[in-house]
This record gives structure tokens, sequence and C-alpha cells, in this order.
């Protein structure tokens, strides 16, 4: 199901308007989109490693962006954020969620926010909890723009060389990404402690 997804992206970060469906693709995986922008950022800073720092402000802002439509689905929808968060594999989690808020706030944005784990799900999830907006924005450009300064830097260093190790390493790759998931709600249950 998410392939001919992930390959149409692809073909839009070769595209005419690859810095537009860049936007638009990390404006929506904020809120309801499921797979991440850095699948095309990856790609257009290897072949434009001069604009690497233009792409990846542009995931940025366009994910804070986003971030506030996941925070006001959550607010002010919330059947929809609860059904969201169902979908991606929290269907009780609102009550875990409220309480992470509740302690550590900020620290639960940051901490979900650069790893793998999907940040639709915090910006839902902190609408439904009705966290501050304002600690929300703060943090959500803080770690997003680390994450997608760190994906350019990445790509734009060793770009060629890192896509090949990923593609010949996909299973270890994949496996690595799953245990920083793990270890992601694993710190998260930690600090609820």
């Amino acid at each position: 199901m998410l392939r001919p997804l992930y390959n149409w992206m692809i073909r839009q970060a070769g595209g005419p308007h690859a810095e537009k469906a860049l936007a638009v693709i990390a404006f929506a995986e904020a809120s309801f989109f499921p797979l991440p922008p850095d699948i095309m950022l990856a790609p257009m800073v290897m072949a434009r490693p001069e604009k690497a720092w233009r792409l990846a402000l542009i995931c940025s802002i366009f994910s804070v962006l986003g971030g506030f439509l996941g925070y006001a689905i959550g607010y002010y929808v919330q059947p929809l954020g609860h059904w969201i968060l169902a979908l991606f594999g929290h269907p009780d989690g609102l009550q875990e969620f409220r309480a992470f808020f509740a302690k550590w706030g900020v620290a639960v944005i940051l901490v979900k926010g650069l790893t793998p784990i999907p940040y639709k799900l915090v910006t839902i999830a902190a609408g439904l909890a009705q966290f501050s907006l304002v600690w929300f924005a703060i943090s959500s450009a803080i770690t997003r723009t680390v994450r997608f300064f760190f994906v350019a830097f990445l790509f734009r260093k060793f770009g060629p060389e890192l896509a090949e190790l990923i593609e010949k390493r996909i299973y270890i790759v994949t496996a690595v990404v799953v245990a920083v998931i793990v270890l992601g709600f694993i710190v998260v249950k930690w600090m609820a402690k």
C-alpha cells in the first residue's frame, strides 16, 4: 500500500515542482500523511547539495505549520484525532499522552520530534491533551529544524555512499530505525515514571 506512495514521492523529488511538493509533504506528514518528507529531502539534497540548507528550511517551516493542523485536529476535532491515533497504533493512548504532556511537556515533543516516531502522533496528542500552544510551537520548531538539518547534512556530506549503504543494508537500517523507535518509547515511558 505504501510502496506506490513512496514511488510517487521519489518521482516528485526529481520533478519540476520538487520544492513545492516537499513543502506539501512536510506539511501533511505532521498531521495525517503516512510517509515522512525525508524520503524526498534525501534525494533532493544529493541531486543539489548547494540547496541542502534551503531544502531543510522548507521541510522545517512546513512541518511546523503542518503541526498546527495536527494540533487543531486533536484540539477541535477529537473524534478524528482519536481515529488517527488508533490508525497509527495508539487506540488507547490518549491518557498516556496526557500524562506525558502533563509531566514532561516540551521534552515529549523534543524526543519524539527527533526520532522516526511519526510526528503526527505528537501533534494530534498535544492538541488532545490541550498542551500549551506556545510551548508546542517553540519545541516543534526546535525539534523539526534539528531533524531536517541533520538529514540534509548527512546526505550533503555522505550522499551517494549513504544512499548505497541504506539500499544494500536495508534490513540492518530497518532494524536500527526500529531500535531507535523502541528506545524512544522506553525513554518517554521512563520519563513518565
